[in-house]
């Protein structure tokens, strides 16, 4: 799950890490309410504001998501011209996200440029730290051209995030000596935030050193686990949902792992590898899969057409292959449930199923015998070629 930048500000706040200051706002009518009673920020002494954009996408400011003021008088007019206004960026797709709210936060006086993030590395099974001192450009660029320019360390979980890990950072970043106390803090407290609301991602782009020598989160990237989300109550609240795909959230309330993609041919798989593998196979096949769908190791027939419901929510599917490995349920169960979920929701699209497993011979006779029009395969590739053949074929 996502937050806002706003909201990730407020979360650094509580957790010691240094934001600017600022308000958040949905209206061009309450910036001038703030402004002219000189609430919040508008009571001090800035003559430089930033207004940026609120949506869940990173290429805010290249999209023209984020706004310099240079008198409070310039806020209003930005505010409007990004309220209701659609950035596409490199991260939203074509489509772009409509932005609801702007933030506005005081100006600050920019000394030096940092990366800094905090990531869940799966392979080690540990947090990862990256740095760079190119702070504000995209870390895939750094990465391409520059790869010196990054380091990576982790750090391990019986330690945790000591004060030698902080002074390994800052030196490699160039900060003065006088930072390094500072920095080692600012890292730590990073570091206790990830592991207490489980996240998964964190990213500071840029984190500044300001002209009087503090160290400034001017951005703030996060991303939480969604399987944690039961335990992490104040972080549920934040969810916006008018930032995700309607059909992802309807999924998510059946407990069903689903990913919209630009495809045509939808997949309903059992167990997250084997749902990456068949999106593999039909992009092998010549055809272009429309998500990442896995129903979970019990594939029953309420889950089964639920998953059906939400696969024919999208008008770009064109057929639908279903690829289901039967282990802790056998197949004739999964065949079954299938044939009933099939027929509650009245499938207008070629469907393609393909069983193996405990019982899978008996499931495909079932599904042959089904009366449905439908196609059986009993291997990955074979499945791939039916639907996409199926597909080309209903054009």
């Amino acid at each position: 799950m996502n937050i806002h930048e706003y909201q990730a500000k407020e979360l650094f706040r509580s957790y010691g890490v240094a934001v600017p200051s600022g308000v958040v706002v949905d209206s061009p009518e309450e910036a001038r309410r703030l402004i002219s009673e000189k609430s919040g920020i508008f009571s001090g002494s800035s003559a430089v504001y930033a207004v940026k954009a609120q949506i869940h996408a990173g290429g805010r400011g290249k999209a023209g998501g984020v706004k310099i003021a240079k008198s409070v008088s310039e806020i209003p007019g930005y505010v409007e011209a990004l309220l209701g206004k659609t950035l596409v960026t490199h991260q939203t797709g074509p489509e772009g996200r409509l932005v609801r709210k702007v933030w506005i936060e005081e100006g600050a006086q920019i000394a030096r440029e940092f990366y800094l993030s905090l990531v869940l590395d799966r392979s080690s099974r540990r947090i990862s730290i990256l740095a760079s001192t190119e702070g504000g450009m995209e870390i895939e660029e750094v990465s391409a051209a520059h790869p010196e320019k990054i380091l990576t360390l982790s750090v391990d979980p019986e330690m945790g995030c000591k004060s030698f890990v902080g002074r390994r950072v800052a030196s490699f970043l160039g900060l003065p000596i006088t930072l390094y106390g500072s920095f080692s803090t600012l890292l730590a407290n990073l570091y206790r935030f990830f592991l207490d609301t489980d996240c998964m991602m964190v990213e500071i782009n840029p984190l500044i050193q300001t002209g009087d020598g503090r160290l400034l989160a001017l951005d703030a990237k996060v991303s939480f686990d969604d399987n944690a989300l039961y335990r992490q109550e104040k972080i549920l609240a934040l969810r916006d949902l008018f930032e995700e795909n309607e059909l992802e959230i309807e999924a998510s309330k059946h407990r069903l792992n689903y990913v919209k993609l630009d495809g045509s041919i939808a997949c309903m798989v059992n167990g997250a590898g084997l749902a990456m593998a068949t999106m593999d196979v039909i992009a092998l096949a010549g055809g272009t899969p429309a998500n990442f769908l896995d129903v979970g190791g019990g594939a029953s027939k309420e889950t089964v057409e639920q998953a059906f419901r939400i696969l024919l929510g999208d008008p770009e599917v064109k057929g639908i292959f279903v690829n289901i490995f039967g282990g802790i349920v056998r197949c004739e169960r999964i065949a079954g449930g299938i044939i009933a979920a099939a027929k509650d929701v009245k499938l207008h699209v070629p469907l393609v199923v393909r069983l193996q497993g405990t019982n899978a011979k008996e499931g495909r006779e079932m599904l042959r015998e089904s009366g449905l029009d439908l196609q059986v395969a009993e291997e990955l590739f074979e499945g791939a070629q039916k639907i996409v053949q199926a597909v080309k074929g209903a054009k």
